[in-house]
C-alpha cells in the first residue's frame, strides 16, 4: 500500500510541472519545497519499517542520480527544474515500489538488478521523448501540404510553421537564420534554433512585407522534458524498465 501511496503523491506534482513546462517552459522552484517537505514522511517511514538497508538503498540512489544529473547539467544537456525532479524522485522512491492492485503485481516486468526507480525513470522517459517529433510529424502531415512535406521533410519531426505576424512565446525558437546576400535572403537551418526577439520578430516580418521570404516561417518549440519524465514514471511503475527489459527477452537470448 505504501508504494501506491507515493505514487499517488507524485501524481499531482508531475501533473503541475507538466503543464508549467508546456505552457512556459518553466516550473516554479517553489513546488519542489511543497513537494520534498512532506515526502520526507515516506522517507522517515521506510527508515523506520527496514531500517539500515534502506537507507543504505537511498544514499546509493541519491549519489548516483545527483552525479549523473550534475554530469547532464554541466553540458547542458537538462534543466534544473528535471535535475531536482530527477533527485525528489530517488530519495522518495530510491527503490521500485511493488503495488498489488486489481489482481495484479505492478510493475508487470521483472525489477532491474540494478533496482534504482529514479534511473529507470530517466532511462524510460529517454525513450519516450521519440513520441514528440513523432507527435510533430503527424501534426505537420495533416497541417502542411506535400510540396512542404518533400521540401524539408526533416524539419516535419523538429518543428511546425506558424505566422510571422503571431504573437510568438519567447521559449519558441527559430529552425532557420535568415541571411542578406547579393541573391536575396537565404535561409540556413540552425542546429540549436535562434532565439526570438523583438529585433529578430521585426526583421522577419519587414522580409515578409517585402515578399522576400514566406509569411509562415519554421519554428521548434524545444522539449518539454517534464511530460516524458511523467510517462516514464508512470511506465516504470506499471511496465518496468524497458531497457532490462528489451535487453533480457531480446538481445541476451541471443548471445
Amino acid at each position: 500500500m505504501i508504494g501506491l501511496l507515493k505514487v499517488l503523491f507524485f501524481l499531482p506534482f508531475l501533473l503541475y510541472s507538466c503543464y508549467s513546462d508546456l505552457k512556459t517552459r518553466r516550473v516554479p522552484n517553489k513546488l519542489w519545497s511543497f513537494m520534498l517537505a512532506p515526502g520526507m514522511i515516506f522517507v522517515i517511514y521506510d527508515l523506520i519499517n527496514y531500517g539500515f538497508s534502506h537507507l543504505v538503498h537511498l544514499l546509493i540512489s541519491f549519489v548516483f542520480i545527483f552525479g549523473f544529473v550534475y554530469i547532464l547539467l554541466s553540458f547542458n544537456a537538462f534543466g534544473g527544474a528535471d535535475a531536482k525532479l530527477m533527485i525528489i524522485i530517488s530519495i522518495i522512491m530510491p527503490a521500485f515500489p511493488v503495488i498489488d492492485i486489481f489482481g495484479y503485481t505492478l510493475p508487470l516486468n521483472p525489477v532491474p538488478t540494478i533496482n534504482l526507480f529514479a534511473f529507470s525513470v530517466f532511462a524510460n522517459a529517454v525513450i519516450l521523448t521519440v513520441i514528440v517529433p513523432v507527435g510533430l510529424f503527424f501534426y505537420n502531415l495533416i497541417k502542411e501540404p506535400l510540396s512542404e512535406v518533400f521540401n524539408k521533410p526533416w524539419y516535419m519531426f523538429l518543428g511546425y510553421k506558424t505566422s510571422v505576424y503571431e504573437p510568438i512565446p519567447d521559449y519558441i525558437r527559430l529552425l532557420e537564420e535568415y541571411e542578406e546576400t547579393d541573391e536575396g535572403i537565404r535561409a540556413g537551418f540552425s542546429r540549436s534554433g535562434k532565439k526570438i526577439d523583438y529585433e529578430t520578430i521585426e526583421e522577419l516580418r519587414n522580409y515578409a512585407d517585402k515578399n522576400l521570404i514566406s509569411k509562415r516561417i519554421w519554428v521548434t518549440p524545444g522539449l518539454p522534458f517534464m511530460i516524458p519524465i511523467t510517462v516514464g514514471f508512470l511506465t516504470t511503475v506499471v511496465y518496468g524498465d524497458l531497457i532490462f527489459y528489451l535487453t533480457s527477452n531480446y538481445i541476451v537470448p541471443f548471445i
